[in-house]
């Protein structure tokens, strides 16, 4: 009797330790019958809390209840629900600020962005300054553009014992027959000839101050003192040369002496001095256009080439200079002819200083390059003064201030005119106190 295992114990069983040389049969599954219309059921994931999405009625997005399950019905892939519309973070294209549905980026289920309305307080901002920036700009490239054209030849501080500074300003306004940058051609036409040198051919003080600003014109045959100087060119000390018409101070030895023979004789201290040639006038003239002038009487010279029949007319530059060249044919002589001076400055600045050539730039720096070019001012004198003394000139021509003739008393010797010291005396002690000019001047 054996009581160990042996195969013929197990007969034809199978598992572990089985004999047979054969592959276990099928193992046969009892079969489960699921009731009729039961769901499977999966096993659910957790799903984080969202907010409804959106449904707009065409069946985009899913109804969800507040638990964030689908409502009955609704679609289940099962995979994870990442959001496309309707992202919680709001980073996705439908979260907030997204363009999908329920974004700020977009009228509604439309998508497209939403035009923002235009901040027209800004814009008026921004476009007042670029205006301002530009203005200024311009405004700039011109001051410095003028500056480098003024010719500062004239040195004051060669002038020796001057007067003492009184109130206000007072200019020395000089109108040379300078033919510096004219042709041969040009010298024939404009009746200047080809003397050389340079004298004045007209000249006036302008006062400016606040009690009204006065221009005194001094003809150039005022009989006069040319008291002692220094040299301008030698740095020499001159002595006097006695009695001699007052153009005959410049020719001597130019500016400098000028303003010292007109200080000495009149006791006022001149500031600043300007002086322009006759190109330069001439071509003021032209670059505005031609100057219109009502001219009192019918006018001839073969010398300086006037040829006008009385009442108004448009002068251009040769003719402009023509006119205030001019002193034949007239009772009173070089008289006259400063006061159809001042009555051409007069219509010539205010035809200048018109808006139709100050705000346009291709008539206003024609104009002043033309006068610029051939400007002589002392070294001192900046383009503010220059634009006061314009400005004051341009007033007291236009009759808002006083203009008249160095007060005569009656002839000299050499066809010359002798001032009144007694009116003369008076009239600089107004200036030089800066009151309002009283003395008046008959011739």
């Amino acid at each position: 009797m054996n009581d160990g295992w042996s195969d013929d114990d197990r007969g034809e069983r199978y598992g572990r330790g089985s004999s047979a040389a054969q592959p276990d049969g099928p193992r046969v599954m009892r079969h489960v019958q699921r009731p009729v219309g039961s769901t499977p059921v999966r096993p659910q994931r957790p799903v984080p809390p969202q907010q409804p999405s959106y449904d707009d009625g065409a069946g985009y997005g899913q109804q969800q209840y507040g638990n964030g399950v689908p409502a009955p019905g609704a679609y289940d892939s099962g995979y994870s629900d990442g959001q496309v519309y309707g992202s919680p973070s709001g980073r996705g294209p439908g979260g907030p600020g997204g363009r999908g549905p329920g974004g700020s980026g977009g009228p509604g289920a439309a998508g497209a962005p939403a035009r923002p309305r235009p901040n027209w307080k800004r814009r008026i901002l921004i476009g007042s300054t670029v205006l301002v920036v530009a203005i200024v700009g311009v405004s700039v490239g011109t001051y410095f553009w003028a500056d480098g054209k003024m010719h500062r030849d004239v040195d004051l501080s060669k002038v020796i014992d001057r007067p003492a500074d009184g109130k206000g300003t007072n200019y020395l306004i000089v109108g040379s027959d300078s033919r510096d940058g004219l042709s041969k051609d040009q010298k024939k036409k404009l009746h200047t000839g080809s003397a050389e040198g340079k004298r004045t051919d007209s000249m006036m003080i302008l006062h400016t101050g606040d009690n009204g600003n006065t221009m005194i014109s001094l003809p150039r045959d005022s009989w006069v003192q040319i008291p002692s100087f220094k040299g301008s060119q030698s740095g020499k000390l001159f002595p006097a040369k006695g009695h001699n018409k007052l153009n005959a101070a410049y020719a001597m030895d130019g500016p400098e002496l000028l303003v010292r023979t007109v200080e000495a004789n009149t006791g006022l201290h001149i500031d600043h001095y300007a002086e322009i040639g006759f190109a330069g006038f001439a071509n003021i003239v032209d670059a505005v256009g031609g100057v219109e002038i009502d001219i009192p009487q019918d006018i001839k010279d073969k010398d300086s080439g006037a040829d006008f029949k009385k009442g108004k007319q448009t002068l251009d530059g040769q003719q402009a200079l023509a006119f205030v060249r001019n002193r034949h044919g007239y009772a009173a002589g070089d008289l006259e002819r400063t006061k159809n001076q001042q009555r051409f400055l007069s219509a010539l600045a205010s035809q200048t200083a018109t808006p139709s050539t100050v705000l346009n730039p291709f008539k206003l720096y024609p104009v002043m390059g033309a006068g610029l070019d051939t400007l002589i001012v002392d070294k001192d004198m900046s383009l503010f003064d220059l634009g006061d003394m314009f400005w004051a000139m341009k007033g007291v021509t236009g009759g808002g201030g006083t203009s008249m003739n160095m007060p005569i008393s009656g002839n000299g010797p050499q066809t010359s005119l002798v001032w009144d010291s007694g009116k003369v005396k008076q009239l600089v002690n107004e200036l030089n106190n800066d009151q309002k000019v009283t003395v008046t001047s008959p011739r």
